[in-house]
């Protein structure tokens, strides 16, 4: 469990880094060709940099939990990207009229594993020494 645990860490922070960084040099084009992004418009370029800024800081916190791996620590970073993930899953299965039905489900499944995944790892937590 505690290797699960840790590499959904190293998942999760490679991705919010890597989002983070792409929101805040080039936020439309993120916009512009993630499919689903584009649902609920208008573009907004503050909204979109902020939104980086968050997800690079999640991902340090993430990374963070990642290195340190200790129960308090893990936690709390799962913990607040399950804050981020659990609205946002909610926010879409709301809207999932933007485009065909295979892209709104793949995109239900995909934010339902985002939530389902790192709250597996949380439950995992529990076993940490």
């Amino acid at each position: 469990m505690r290797t699960y645990v840790r590499v959904v860490l190293v998942v999760l922070a490679v991705f919010e880094v890597l989002l983070g960084l792409w929101l805040s040099i080039v936020p439309k084009t993120f916009y512009d060709h993630v499919p689903t992004v584009n649902w609920t418009p208008p573009y907004s370029d503050h909204l979109f940099h902020d939104f980086g800024g968050a997800s690079l800081g999640l991902g340090i916190v993430l990374a963070a939990a990642a290195i340190r791996f200790d129960r308090f620590l893990t936690a709390v970073a799962l913990i607040a990207y399950l804050a981020y993930a659990g609205p946002h899953l909610f926010f879409h299965l709301g809207h999932l009229d933007g485009d065909s039905v295979a892209l709104s489900t793949g995109l239900a499944v995909i934010l339902a594993l985002m939530v389902l995944v790192p709250l597996s790892a949380l439950v995992g937590v529990r076993k940490l020494t």
